[in-house]
């Protein structure tokens, strides 16, 4: 065996394994009267395993150390019991979302965003010939619950095209978020939340908040006033790819 057919094989490995692992941390979000278990690995969306009836996808892109798409297939039921939750209707994409987050999260320093409600079948064919696909079968007791699916590309050296595009999106105006912190919380938490209840969330008060553009970690800093008027003190700025680049572009 050649040099690089071992490496494409140990990608591959790598890739299949990691793909294992998010499902796995997705199964531990979603709704089930049971732990959910992974089942084999398909690398071909034409045989990759639906669950139940009139099950529903939500599909999602996915941006950082590893770009790509995932698609969240689920079964009939939990669409059907968001839809009757006790606090209405709830929207499936976002009730789905921490599952794609911890998913993400697998993967390494990634971002879920854009994520939308399709077809099954058209969803697992919108992933076709783009790069590395696997959909991961997620059980509970023998049962097909959901399926995981994704399909990323690895990082690559980036060149001078992309410092280009900076240039042309320098003056662009962008949408810019502070968040200070999050938390979860179960449908029976939501509602019995009272006026005056303190909701806890996952970072200490002296933690730095995060600066995120589209979702996108950029900076962190300390939370301030400023005539009245909330600020942040940016005290770092995220080193990747697309910082060095936006620090040439301007320098």
């Amino acid at each position: 065996m050649s040099t690089g057919t071992a490496a494409r094989t140990d990608d591959a490995a790598t890739i299949s394994a990691a793909v294992v692992s998010a499902a796995q941390a997705a199964g531990a979000l979603l709704p089930a009267t049971s732990a959910l278990t992974c089942g084999s690995p398909v690398d071909d969306p034409d045989i990759a395993p639906l669950p139940g009836d009139s099950p529903a996808a939500i599909t999602a892109r996915l941006s950082g150390e590893v770009s790509g798409d995932v698609v969240l297939v689920v079964a009939g039921s939990v669409v059907e019991a968001l839809a009757n939750s006790p606090v209405g209707k709830l929207d499936v994409a976002a009730a789905m979302r921490p599952a794609l987050e911890a998913a993400a999260g697998v993967l390494g320093r990634v971002t879920v965003t854009s994520e939308r409600m399709e077809e099954p079948e058209a969803a697992l064919d919108g992933l076709r010939d783009k790069g590395v696909f696997l959909a991961v079968p997620l059980l509970a007791a023998g049962e097909h619950q959901a399926t995981l699916a994704l399909q990323v590309t690895l990082p690559r050296p980036q060149g001078q095209t992309q410092r280009g595009s900076l240039e042309l999106l320098r003056n662009v105006a962008m949408e810019v978020t502070v968040e200070i912190g999050r938390t979860r919380m179960t449908v029976q938490e939501l509602l019995s939340l009272y006026p005056g209840e303190i909701v806890e969330l996952d970072r200490a008060a002296s933690a730095p908040a995060d600066l995120l553009v589209n979702g996108t970690l950029i900076a962190r800093g300390e939370v301030v006033v400023v005539d009245e008027e909330f600020g942040l003190r940016i005290t770092e700025v995220v080193t990747d790819a697309a910082a060095a680049e936006l620090g040439q572009a301007s320098a």
